[in-house]
């Protein structure tokens, strides 16, 4: 093993948050126990400048106090539950409502609030580990986790893997924020505003009060939800919200192409985020059905961020590859079942460029 850990992040009830950094080539992550969390990113523009292209804190206490899971492990079940009820194998479960009567990712100590253990780690990688216990935020199953980090030259992986010894949901999502010019940057205004989207899917899954999912499946065609010709992100929030059906912009899963659900392929393209300004390319594959794509519509306006920047509306995108939200309730939805002896396994790779 080698020792990579470079400084003690903070305390989490006294126990100490390590910090962890990787590098390969001209790319650096830094890496924290608290949610198994991305905290930076560097990755070079058209010039080889490096920027740091993840939303994030410099400090435990901005993650403690931040409803925005900036960079973290999200689970059980990432992304609404609503009512926080679901029926798995006839019976029904309630599960912690931490969002105006409903559960979100994972609940109010979910993945994102565990202090994940390293159990390994080398200079391009580590894995950091956490149980659940039966009945935590009321899933039934005791949980075992694993997330793993590998740095390339051009390319960040995140696996997420989980067994359980009794029958359980589980939809873990990994939930970095990108702004692809470099956190602050933007032409002064930090957002992403004038970067571009391209999203393969020719449908998503429409939402109604809370955010919850309706159930249906609809087309993209005709409609602000189209992001299969690399739209500039200011003009899709501009379109939803003259439309009335996202004051803020899209925070919705799209069904991507070649998505069937859990076990179905192997890794399949789900996005792609440029930069015109810095010539900054990342391209999202998954083994995932499902992209949640939210510009960060409702991050909190003000709230001091890394390096004397500020958070702000639309600083960032949050790419989070998953089953579809609500699948534990509407059955024709990719299921996100984990029976015991099965391994949930979820794969999201973010590759870099620039031209």
């Amino acid at each position: 093993m080698t020792a990579v850990t470079n400084r003690i992040f903070g305390h989490l009830d006294g126990a100490p948050v390590p910090e962890v950094v990787l590098a390969a080539g001209p790319l650096r992550a830094r890496l924290i126990g608290f949610g198994a969390r991305l905290v930076a990113l560097e990755v070079p523009d058209r010039e080889g400048a490096l920027a740091d292209v993840v939303l994030g804190f410099d400090g435990l206490e901005g993650y403690l106090a931040s409803d925005a899971y900036l960079g973290a492990t999200c689970g059980r079940v990432a992304n609404r539950i609503a009512g926080g009820r679901f029926r798995l194998n006839g019976t029904e479960h309630q599960v912690d409502c931490n969002e105006r009567g409903n559960h979100l990712h994972g609940g109010s100590e979910g993945f994102d609030r565990k202090l994940w253990q390293i159990e390994d780690q080398t200079a391009t990688s580590v894995t950091f580990t956490a149980e659940s216990a039966d009945g935590e935020m009321g899933y039934p199953g005791r949980c075992m986790m694993r997330t793993t980090y590998r740095l390339s030259a051009t390319a960040l992986s995140v696996v997420m893997e989980a067994q359980s010894d009794r029958p359980t949901v589980m939809n873990m999502a990994h939930h970095s924020y990108f702004n692809m010019a470099g956190i602050g940057i933007s032409e002064g205004t930090g957002t992403v505003l004038d970067q571009r989207l391209t999203v393969p899917a020719a449908f998503y899954t429409p939402v109604g009060p809370g955010l919850l999912t309706t159930g249906e499946i609809l087309s993209v065609e005709g409609t602000p939800f189209d992001l299969r010709h690399g739209p500039r992100i200011g003009e899709v929030v501009a379109a939803m919200a003259e439309a009335g059906v996202a004051p803020h912009g899209p925070d919705h899963n799209y069904c991507l192409p070649q998505g069937g659900g859990r076990g179905s392929g192997g890794l399949h393209l789900a996005a792609v985020m440029e930069d015109p300004a810095s010539g900054r390319r990342m391209e999202v594959a998954t083994t995932e059905p499902g992209l949640q794509v939210y510009v960060g519509g409702m991050l909190p306006d003000g709230t001091p961020a890394k390096g004397g920047t500020t958070l702000a509306r639309h600083a960032g995108i949050a790419l989070e590859s998953q089953a579809f939200p609500g699948a534990a309730s509407h059955a024709h939805f990719p299921n996100c079942r984990l029976m015991p002896g099965e391994t949930y396994r979820h794969e999201t790779r973010f590759t870099f460029s620039a031209s």
